[in-house]
């Protein structure tokens, strides 16, 4: 079995940002300032995650420049959906 230290760097990082998400849950009040923080913050995390599981783990890192072009731009379009749906839904 070989042994990849790069994975294993990026599977710390990923274990990371989920132990962050933890500690932002737990320690946000409940304040509507925030929750918008907290949701922010959120998703903001989990778009990181879904980013670096693209490069690393589904190996578009090597892949030819659009697919790398294509799904950053996933990225931003998810972000920018999520986040604006939460907020016109909370300013509704």
């Amino acid at each position: 079995m070989k042994f990849n230290k790069r994975l294993l760097v990026v599977w710390l990082i990923l274990a990371s940002l989920t132990l962050a998400y933890l500690w932002i849950d737990h320690s946000a009040g409940v304040s509507p300032r925030s929750s918008a923080i907290v949701t922010s913050s959120v998703v903001v995390i989990a778009l990181i995650k879904v980013r670096i599981i693209f490069r690393e783990f589904m190996e578009v890192r090597n892949a030819p420049v659009a697919l790398c072009r294509l799904t950053d731009a996933w990225v931003i379009v998810m972000a920018a959906a999520l986040l604006g749906c939460y907020f016109v839904g909370a300013a509704a």
